[in-house]
């Protein structure tokens, strides 16, 4: 690397040769490392309140939501081409993944598996997408799990009869994972999608999570391992016969004498499960475990095919009090039982302090395939990263080893055919071809940081053992004819290669844009020069998307010269990022596609004025100026944006709100001004602005601290209407829930009239659709009194009984919303508040409906006439104005 270039445009780049690290790059780790950021903020321990939703009621919820009015509307995907992480003109210098050899990338794969009965045939799991499948071995991909009343993904297993069985409920407890709706089969997978009427049991996995769906052939069950326990069904049962909970510990299931706090909403997550082969069916081990450690967690073991369960005590290198989040694999003969293993000591390190580098208690193996060992330490974070990892403490820096995600990203397979060929999923991919006496780093987090790395591509030397970081899947093929390979799932999507391969490379499967499962969080548009619109949005892990028109093109001058630049914005046919690492909230100027601010996580805004061009190869300079306001108490993600008649004046949310009034001319976080403080411990969950007919900017804004369910959790609603700030007093009745949105009515001159979203809490999994409270609230007199705007109780035209993510006013006046469940909108001028409807078509099956991913955000088009919605797991798709 080159030391002290200074590019055509007098802007210096310093780097230093053998450090790999460089002034206009933060921190490596920090673009999926912002998990371990927000653990104070999202992931802390708490008791819930409410329990769990009652069985049926996430399905009685999705029956609600067909019976519904309907307004019709027909929906196009926007998002449809291929997404290139690795676009060299869209590299950001400054909080970036761009060009660091991820390549094309999806959103997060959660499970995966392959028909063995059709060569070819891949199936692949969205964390929040649902399911896609590829007949032609992930050249292609197609989906098949659109309209399922939810497109959370945890599990995917084909069954010895070849049929598909489909477990929903991301389980990975981060707090974007969504709940289900239990467990799918289909019967024909390699051509038939999956309905409704596919559901098996009667309800009773309503809002959880599945982690694993295990097959016991011999012995005629199938395993459930969810957020509630393990369940157990008989293979021949009938579609309608519940699941039966065999193994809760809290719940004193299975097993007694396990004391767990009553109430606890993390009691009872199972983790894992597997069936041990030659075992004949007898021998079920499982992980149940909250990552931050509880009284239950632990390996818990059955002799008799799950029917009565015991408390393992694993002997050797396993410590049986620092059990964690694990994830087991059995080798092909049952001879071998492997074991990824997170510490809970590691995790609650120096809680408010610093996280530590690793959470990984490490990587064993039991060489009698007894869960109760002994077992031998065979990997550490140490171990790992001085196996290829671009994760070594002399690479990526300190705080960020491998397994500091361990409570996240795990996967463990065993090569079906060598029981010592071992594939380990943490942050990065790992291999083993000798039971763990070596590791070779085979899917590196990143090329930023190494000596290899340029970001001129004619200098960048750098192999292609990259994949996008965050391993959550593996599975492998073994079809006739064809040479076995290995499939991983990860943030970024699904690549693989064979397994004989010892070479550098892997395959992407996400390359042709078809493996459609993008997280979004924010979508926003505005109009380019030179005809069409810029699409712009935040994604979880894989930062901000750039859609526009084929051969568009933009005149840029940059600053402190004086010839315009044309510059191509996208390679034809796909889209980019600009800005990476996590994307949150999106500012886009509607007449100018090119301007935007970005965030990438806990309010760190950055402007960009030339659609983040930044071309590399002629020196041009980096496009994107970071604007943070360094709020210390930030969301994960903030919430910022334009007051909705004065475009001139800015507002965003931390712990304090901020104004700007420099807009599209900031250049630093000092732009920002402190307006109010929402309180110690508190941070801003939405804000609205909107300038009053004397010429004032009426601001409103929610907040929540701590923002977690429990004793402790609170949320408030703050405002300056009336001229001062003041914390509003809410109601006895006004939900203690996260409040996700707050809008203020258009037609109001005054500012007065205002509508606040109600969402669950800020984690997700937490509580799902059915919880049966007002999502929508609405005070007409600037906070003094509130009501529940969602519909009378029990009517057809009640809104969905599920979180309310975005609230929108259409031009003449209609309300949106969208929600968990999809879009929803209620046109007062004809039918009075409170009476809703579904916006889509009277089938919701049909083709043209949105897909039934959480709709979390909702943005009009520069011109107004359509609405731009954007889902967590289906990308971002486009409709008519109401």
């Amino acid at each position: 690397m080159t030391a002290g270039t200074t590019t055509a445009w007098g802007d210096t780049v310093t780097t230093t040769s053998g450090s790999g690290t460089s002034p206009h790059h933060r921190q490596a780790g920090q673009d999926s490392g912002e998990l371990m950021d927000s653990l104070q903020s999202f992931n802390d321990p708490r008791l819930s309140p409410g329990g769990t939703v009652t069985a049926g009621a996430y399905r009685a919820a999705w029956q609600h939501v067909l019976g519904m009015p309907v307004r019709q509307a027909s929906y196009a995907e926007v998002t449809t081409q291929p997404y290139n992480g690795d676009a060299q003109h869209y590299r950001d210098h400054n909080v970036s993944n761009g060009g660091a050899g991820g390549g094309y990338n999806t959103g997060r794969i959660a499970a995966l598996a392959t028909d063995p009965t059709h060569p070819g045939v891949v199936y692949a799991g969205g964390a929040g997408g649902g399911v896609f499948r590829s007949t032609d071995d992930g050249a292609t991909w197609a989906p098949i799990a659109d309209h399922l009343p939810s497109l959370s993904v945890g599990s995917l297993a084909v069954a010895p009869d070849g049929a598909l069985w489909l477990g929903t409920g991301e389980a990975t407890t981060a707090f974007d994972n969504y709940l289900g709706t239990g467990v799918y089969r289909l019967a024909d997978p390699s051509q038939a999608v999956f309905a409704q009427s596919d559901a098996l049991g009667g309800g009773e996995l309503d809002n959880s999570s599945i982690h694993q769906l295990r097959f016991d052939t011999d012995a005629g069950y199938v395993f459930a391992a969810t957020s509630h326990g393990v369940y157990r069904r008989a293979l021949a049962a009938a579609q309608g016969d519940p699941w039966q909970k065999v193994l809760a510990p809290c719940a004193g299931t299975g097993i007694s004498g396990v004391t767990c706090g009553a109430g606890s909403y993390y009691a009872d997550l199972a983790n894992d499960l597997v069936v041990q082969p030659g075992s004949g069916g007898k021998r079920i081990v499982a992980n149940l475990a909250w990552r931050g450690g509880a009284t239950y967690n632990g390996f818990y073991y059955s002799d008799d095919a799950g029917t009565t369960w015991h408390t393992a005590n694993p002997q050797g290198g396993i410590n049986p009090g620092d059990i964690g989040n694990t994830t087991f694999a059995y080798s092909a003969d049952g001879s071998k039982l492997y074991a990824v293993v997170e510490s809970p000591a590691l995790y609650n390190k120096n809680p408010g302090a610093k996280a530590p580098s690793s959470m990984l208690g490490g990587v064993y193996v039991s060489n009698s395939g007894d869960i109760n060992g002994p077992f031998t330490q065979i990997a550490t974070s140490s171990v790992l990263a001085n196996s290829g990892s671009a994760m070594k403490l002399t690479v990526m820096g300190p705080g960020y080893q491998p397994g500091v995600q361990s409570w996240y990203d795990q996967s463990l397979a065993v090569d079906p055919a060598d029981p010592d060929h071992l594939y380990l999923g943490l942050e990065e991919l790992y291999e083993t071809r000798n039971g763990g006496a070596t590791w070779t780093t085979v899917g590196r987090y990143w090329n930023l940081g190494l000596d290899c790395f340029s970001y001129t591509a004619a200098q960048n030397t750098c192999d292609g053992n990259v994949m996008h970081s965050d391993q959550h899947a593996l599975a492998f093929s073994g079809w006739p004819g064809r040479a076995p390979e290995v499939y991983a799932g990860n943030d970024g999507g699904v690549y693989a290669r064979p397994t004989t391969q010892t070479a550098p490379g892997w395959r992407n499967l996400n390359a042709s844009g078809t493996l459609r499962t993008l997280q979004y969080y924010s979508v926003g548009a505005g109009t380019l020069p030179g005809g069409g619109q810029a699409v712009w949005g935040g994604l979880q892990d894989n930062g901000v998307s750039l859609s526009a028109p084929k051969g568009s093109t933009y005149t840029y001058t940059y600053p402190g010269t004086t010839t315009p630049v044309t510059e191509q914005l996208n390679v034809p046919g796909e889209m980019s990022q600009p800005f990476g690492g996590d994307g949150g909230d999106q500012l886009v100027n509607p007449a100018n596609g090119c301007q935007t601010v970005g965030e990438y996580t806990n309010l760190a805004m950055s402007v960009t004025n030339n659609c983040g061009y930044t071309a590399n190869d002629d020196g041009t300079p980096s496009g994107i100026t970071s604007i943070s306001p360094n709020d210390p108490n930030a969301r994960f993600i903030a919430p910022f944006g334009a007051d909705a008649k004065d475009p001139g004046y800015w507002v965003a949310g931390g712990e304090y709100v901020y104004a700007n009034t420099k807009t599209w001319q900031s250049t630093s976080g000092a732009d920002w001004q402190q307006l109010a403080d929402s309180g110690a411990g508190h941070s801003i969950t939405a804000i609205k602005s909107q300038k009053d007919a004397k010429g004032n900017h009426v601001i409103w804004a929610a907040w929540c601290g701590s923002c977690n369910p429990g004793a402790s959790f609170a949320r408030g609603i703050m405002t300056n209407y009336g001229g001062s700030w003041h914390q509003v007093a809410l109601p006895a009745a006004f939900p203690v829930r996260y409040v996700q949105d707050v809008a203020i009515d258009p037609s109001d001159p005054t500012g007065a009239t205002a509508y606040a979203a109600i969402s669950g809490f800020s984690r997700h999994w937490n509580v799902g659709p059915g919880a049966g409270y007002g999502h929508l609230w609405r005070t007409t007199d600037g906070g003094a009194t509130w009501q529940d705007v969602s519909g009378a109780d029990g009517a057809a035209d009640q809104l969905a009984d599920a979180s309310a993510n975005r609230v929108l006013f259409a031009p003449d006046g209609t309300l949106m919303v969208a929600t968990d469940l999809g879009v929803f909108v209620d046109d007062v001028r004809t039918d009075g508040l409170g009476h809703w409807k579904r916006l889509g078509l009277a089938d919701a099956t049909a083709t043209g409906n949105l897909p039934t991913a959480a709709a979390v955000y909702l943005t009009p088009s520069p011109d107004g006439t359509s609405l731009y919605v954007a889902t967590h797991g289906r990308g971002i798709w486009q409709t008519a104005m109401p």
